[in-house]
């Protein structure tokens, strides 16, 4: 298979990928609302659950094909860290904003919605931004943590953490610029007001960028002769390891 072939499937996978994520988190926000009668916490436990569970599956399909990234600020990390090359960057970005948007349409075609409707749900001010900034953070943290020590689990790791977040961060951790530009569009449960977005966006870029310097110093780069999935044996961590 040629390598055109092996990244129209990278792309494809990402696109599908952030599709059926925003499906998930939009729809699953309406369904809550519609059910909750009005009790917000009701309606914020259903999102994350479903959010959680989502992410969860869709890492585990996608990951294989096109790493699972679903969000620009991860696929910016990965390049920053040379884990993937340079010119896939802006394709990886386009098709994952690209998906963000289907997958809000899809989701509001299940629920008789208009198709794309700005959203008039505030976030805005400096707890919101400071909280997509450790949202983020938290999640590229994760993401670099777990797929150096133990690859196998970062899907659970990830999607544990973004449940997580959704409750422990002021803004519901969008964590992602695909996400935080779909939902704009989206004026439902899930929304942002697009007015709002640029500030959670620049939050997002700040917090990946943060903490992919300070977890690519915390764990080394695995040795490119490892033989467990490119994992780092805890020896790794001492500089004086295999020293006389």
């Amino acid at each position: 298979m040629n390598s055109r072939s092996n990244t129209a499937r990278r792309l494809v996978a990402e696109g599908l990928g952030t599709a059926f994520l925003l499906a998930v988190v939009v729809g699953s926000g309406i369904m809550a609302e519609r059910l909750a009668g009005g009790n917000v916490a009701i309606a914020l436990l259903a999102n994350t659950i479903a959010t959680g569970a989502g992410l969860a599956a869709l890492i585990l399909t996608f990951g294989p094909i096109s790493g699972a990234h679903f969000n620009p600020a991860v696929t910016l990390s990965e390049a920053w860290q040379r884990n993937m090359p340079a010119r896939e960057v802006l394709p990886y970005i386009a098709v994952q904003l690209i998906g963000a948007f289907a997958g809000v349409m899809a989701a509001h075609l299940m629920f008789e919605a208009p198709l794309l409707f700005a959203s008039a749900h505030e976030r805005s001010g400096p707890a919101q931004w400071w909280s997509e900034f450790v949202a983020t953070f938290g999640l590229l943290a994760v993401i670099i943590g777990c797929s150096r020590s133990r690859p196998a689990i970062t899907p659970f790791a990830v999607a544990a953490y973004i449940t997580a977040a959704y409750w422990f961060t002021a803004s519901t951790s969008f964590a992602n610029p695909a996400v935080t530009l779909a939902r704009a569009a989206s004026d439902t449960f899930a929304g942002i007001r697009p007015v709002d977005a640029p500030g959670f966006i620049l939050a997002q870029l700040a917090g990946a960028a943060a903490a992919t310097m300070v977890f690519c110093w915390l764990y080394p780069a695995a040795p490119k002769d490892a033989t467990i999935a490119g994992t780092v044996a805890p020896g790794d961590f001492d500089s004086t390891a295999g020293q006389a």
